[in-house]
């Protein structure tokens, strides 16, 4: 719940895409990008090194949602395990993807 009450979505439409949170676990066996409540689960192989899991993260969010990786930018979290990222696209379609990650109605 926030801090008004409300309860707190794992994505939201923008105007020019979305914005997911997703919460990373590095050094995984496999680099994957599973459903979940409240946020997505990102397993990397790459470390939490210079930038390596982050770099991971974009490109593993880029192949889900089907968009190059020049239209997602990591705009929190840089060095914490929950971080937030920006997709640009087609709001609409990027929005039923996240639906389908984090288990929700779009």
């Amino acid at each position: 719940m926030g801090r008004r009450g409300r309860a707190l979505s794992g994505w939201r439409t923008t105007s020019d895409g979305i914005e997911i949170a997703v919460r990373v676990t590095p050094r995984s066996s496999r680099n994957e990008l599973a459903p979940g409540p409240g946020h997505a689960a990102a397993r990397l192989n790459s470390p939490p090194v210079d930038g390596a899991a982050n770099a991971a993260l974009i490109e593993l969010a880029a192949k889900h949602f089907g968009v190059p990786r020049r239209d997602v930018r990591l705009i929190a979290g840089d060095r914490a395990r929950l971080k937030r990222l920006a997709i640009s696209g087609d709001a609409e379609a990027l929005a039923k993807i996240a639906a389908a990650l984090y288990q929700a109605e779009p």
